[in-house]
């Protein structure tokens, strides 16, 4: 066996993958056995580091999102910068704080979501991103107490659960029940950020009944960060953006068209 498999075997692929250049570079440069050894554990824990960020990235579902650099912060009519930014920066995770993001269609709640998501896997958290109707089809699924138990524990322990969209959907009373265990069993725990197109008033119109909704909306606002984004829906202004961008690509193509030819 070649000293390169052995490496792998042992769990040191980076080193493995770079084994030659690293001998070369350490004869080039004189470097004592210490030298090489400190090389040699700094590459294998850069590689570490960076595999246990793909993993949790993989995990957390959060899928491509637009960073927020690109959130134009100019457009919706009402929106607390600051607390956003606090929010991106994680603060509310040491108490910990719920962060609840209420907007209507179309003006980056989800965008926020995803990237305080992002921020939590970067600093080294576990979190799991799921829409509201999502979560309660994979609790639903469950065909037993302990599965379902399990599946609990699970979205629980997670460092960072992001839940979107909910009040997209109305709820039935064993969906209702199970949204309610999510969230008491991380209530003064771990932080849970959550989106919503409903103001918390309407909260009953989506829940089985009032007692629930009012359960519910007291466990996440106990301790909790509100963010209200009130304006016109970015996807609207885009699509008629698009739509104008279009119309002049086809007036320009139209008067540059090829002219007839006159007769010879």
């Amino acid at each position: 066996m070649s000293l390169q498999t052995h490496l792998r075997e042992l769990g040191l692929p980076a080193v493995a993958n770079e084994l030659n250049d690293i001998l070369a570079l350490a004869t080039k440069k004189r470097w004592s056995h210490t030298q090489l050894l400190e090389h040699l554990a700094q590459l294998e824990l850069k590689e570490k580091a960076h595999r246990s960020l793909e993993r949790r990235l993989s995990r957390s579902k959060i899928g491509q999102f637009r960073p927020m650099d690109d959130f134009d912060w100019s457009w919706p009519k009402k929106i607390d910068r600051d607390l956003v930014e606090s929010c991106l920066q994680l603060d509310f995770l040491e108490e910990p704080r719920n962060v609840v993001l209420v907007a209507p269609h179309g003006l980056g709640k989800t965008m926020i979501a995803k990237n305080i998501a992002h921020q939590g896997i970067v600093s080294g958290r576990t979190v799991s991103f799921v829409s509201a109707s999502h979560l309660m089809l994979d609790l639903g699924s469950r065909d037993s107490a302990r599965t379902l138990d399990l599946r609990l524990k699970y979205y629980a322990k997670q460092g960072l659960l992001v839940i979107d969209e909910v009040g997209y959907l109305g709820y039935d009373n064993r969906s209702a029940d199970l949204l309610f265990q999510i969230i008491n069993l991380r209530y003064e725990k771990k932080s849970v950020v959550l989106t919503t197109n409903l103001a918390f008033s309407d909260w009953p119109t989506i829940f089985p009944n009032a007692t629930c909704a009012t359960a519910l909306i007291d466990r996440v606002v106990h301790h909790a960060d509100i963010i209200a984004i009130e304006g016109e829906s970015y996807r609207r202004r885009e699509a008629q953006e698009n739509a104008k961008t279009r119309k002049k690509a086809r007036s320009s193509a139209k008067k540059s068209g090829p002219k007839k030819r006159g007769s010879s």
